[in-house]
């Protein structure tokens, strides 16, 4: 065994400025595509109510200037918000032009409230969609936002918070949810949608659920919306830095879903992402649950050809191929599956692929003296092969530990690789760090991976005849 403590991976900012924190790096040299003049101002769409549109417009205008951070003694982790405008921040503003603000009437939402919840549901949805045709016909629209409807009651999924396992888990969601159905139905519009509900710009609201919401402090609310619309609408927040000597390298995480009746048997998906965090979601073929491991698998041709579209889908985007090709997966590695994984790479060209397997869970836990958890970037090497990271924890720049329970380790396995596992556990923990959702360092699972049940949730909404947009901003 052997015990390595990794330091916190840099991000790439504005002329190439580096620093560890999202917030501290847009603060003081601004987002890694500061000199791309087609995201300094975004033209917003956005669809709600009259008062939902207002409310939230309302909360956007004074987003233009600077948010007090929430006041602590953790400075670093709580971060004031520069401000959405030119001259700070991420340099970019929001243009508001009226054809693109619509408006859902007030009584179609309140015919709702007598359906049933799915059917409520799908109206909703059809209520959004129409305005979202409307919105389509209008040129340079680059981000929609949609007022979520109150009338709606939150319906969380069914998930066990992976840093509290003991805790009960919470009720189950229906197969049409507002958020996936609407994500899924929207993509033939071809402009990715930003779903807001009413406590981000209005926090003293209370949903009709029995779920207290966790309501963020405003500096914090803002930080992590606007990261998001501007990478939905095509900008570059931030990047892994990559040194003259690095391999152009692409990260793929391999996971699988259920059908939205729960009849279809795992149908594969791979994310991609290269290193300036540009993501595209190819769908694959339906996998097979092994009898030997009771893990879903894919035959030898469905591995080649998931790997060869996601490769394809890359080229695509990037108008070149990487060097080197790293896999994240969910489940074990058959011999097959390798093959295929292989067949795929050395058709395109590309000399080396590393492959990992992610497991869900690992019994083995560290423990510090004093009440605070591992710091994160402590990684157990428990062979050569079997190795567990912590991707949550105590972080030095904060000085604290901002989780609420005691962390998991990350557990991941070397299948076939080239690099050492230092190198292959700090691609990793700077990749839980692109995610364009939130802005803080505690991010469990690689950006390969960490969205693998909410693509799934929008994937199985689609018909197997229907393209899924390959744009990562169309799913979270």
């Amino acid at each position: 065994m052997n015990l390595t403590i990794l330091d916190e991976p840099n991000l790439e900012f504005g002329a190439g400025a580096r620093h560890v924190d999202p917030r501290h790096g847009i603060t003081d040299y601004g987002p890694a595509d500061a000199t791309n003049t087609a995201v300094r101002t975004i033209r917003a769409g956005i669809i709600g109510t009259p008062a939902a549109t207002q409310g939230l417009r309302r909360w956007l205008d004074k987003c233009i200037n600077p948010i007090e951070a929430k006041d602590s003694r953790l400075g670093h982790l709580f971060v004031p918000f520069p401000g959405f405008a030119a001259d700070a921040g991420f340099r970019s503003s929001f243009d508001w032009d009226p054809r693109l603000q619509r408006t859902i009437r007030d009584r179609d939402l309140r015919q709702l409230e007598g359906l049933k919840a799915q059917d409520a549901v799908t109206a909703a949805v059809d209520l959004y969609l129409a305005e979202l045709a409307i919105l389509d016909e209008e040129p340079g629209c680059d981000v929609v936002l949609i007022a979520r409807p109150d009338e709606l009651a939150e319906r969380p999924t069914r998930e066990v918070d992976p840093d509290a396992p003991w805790k009960k888990a919470r009720p189950p969601e229906p197969a049409d949810d507002f958020r996936a159905l609407l994500k899924a139905r929207a993509m033939r519009y071809h402009v990715p949608i930003q779903i807001i509900r009413r406590t981000t710009w209005d926090p003293t609201f209370k949903p009709a659920s029995s779920e207290k919401p966790r309501v963020q402090d405003e500096a914090t609310r803002a930080w992590n919306l606007h990261t998001a619309l501007y990478y939905k609408a095509g900008g570059v927040p931030w990047r892994l830095p990559r040194e003259a000597s690095d391999l152009t390298s692409c990260y793929v995480g391999i996971t699988f879903y259920r059908s939205g009746d729960n009849t279809t048997l795992e149908t594969s998906v791979a994310q991609v992402f290269n290193q300036r965090g540009d993501g595209v979601i190819v769908r694959g073929a339906p996998a097979k649950v092994s009898r030997h491991d009771l893990q879903p698998h894919l035959d030898r041709v469905d591995a080649q050809n998931l790997l060869t579209d996601a490769l394809a889908r890359y080229r695509s985007e990037h108008r070149t191929l990487p060097a080197r090709v790293v896999l994240h997966k969910t489940s074990s590695y058959t011999p097959a599956e390798i093959t295929g994984f292989r067949n795929a790479t050395d058709a395109s060209g590309i000399d080396l692929i590393e492959l990992l397997w992610l497991p869900a869970s690992d019994p083995v836990r560290l423990y510090r003296h004093g009440d605070n958890p591992p710091l994160r970037g402590t990684m157990l090497s428990l062979d050569e092969t079997r190795h567990v990271l912590y991707t949550r924890g105590s972080i030095a720049f904060y000085h604290a530990y901002p989780g609420m329970y005691v962390p998991r380790p990350l557990p991941f396995r070397l299948v076939d690789a080239e690099s050492s596992p230092e190198e292959l556990a700090d691609e990793l923990l700077a990749l839980t760090k692109m995610n364009w959702n939130q802005t803080q360092l505690d991010g469990r699972l690689p950006i390969t991976l960490r969205t693998a049940d909410r693509v799934g949730e929008i994937l199985r909404h689609l018909e197997p005849g229907d393209r899924p947009q390959g744009r990562y901003a169309f799913y979270m």
